[in-house]
């Protein structure tokens, strides 16, 4: 399998609903091989016993995002940035088979392609539209984007301190 992007342009986190708010832990993707895995890491970082509601976050470079939401025993539901971007990474194409995207041809360009469960947040509070709106803003980082996303989710504090 080809090598992963190097540490220091991937960034990933998790993150627990908790009665008392957000918890938050920094997850190691690197041995991610299959999607499974992506779920695995996320378990483990965050010691979860598997009926919590649960959000992975990655950054990867300053190319795409992904958020994955995990809950109870139901499939995991995810949303990547830029679908396109993703498929030229090997880390991407896992997020993208979650979020049910086909391999996009890598050497087209087709600009920026969100793909995915774009209502994974509504019931937080970022309506799909709103999501779309933020995966689509020109000039804005994947970093800062997760950010609006967590100030609006009520974590920001938990992401901050693990960046």
């Amino acid at each position: 399998m080809p090598s992963r992007p190097s540490r220091g342009s991937l960034f990933a986190a998790a993150f627990v609903r908790l009665p008392d708010g957000w918890r938050g832990a920094e997850v190691d993707l690197g041995t991610a091989e299959i999607a499974d895995d992506l779920g695995d890491a996320l378990q483990e970082a965050l010691g979860l016993s598997g009926d919590e509601l649960a959000l992975l976050c990655v950054e990867v470079e300053d190319e795409w995002f992904a958020i994955v939401r995990y809950e109870d025993e139901a499939e995991p539901r995810a949303f990547v940035s830029d679908a396109h971007a993703a498929a030229n990474d090997p880390l991407g194409e896992l997020f993208n088979e979650l979020a049910g995207v086909l391999v996009p041809d890598k050497e087209a360009d087709l600009g920026v392609r969100p793909a995915g469960d774009f209502e994974l947040l509504s019931d937080l509070g970022v309506s799909p539209e709103e999501l779309l709106e933020l995966a689509m803003e020109e000039g804005v980082l994947p970093a800062d984007t997760l950010s609006v996303i967590a100030e609006k989710l009520s974590f920001a504090d938990e992401l901050d301190r693990l960046r």
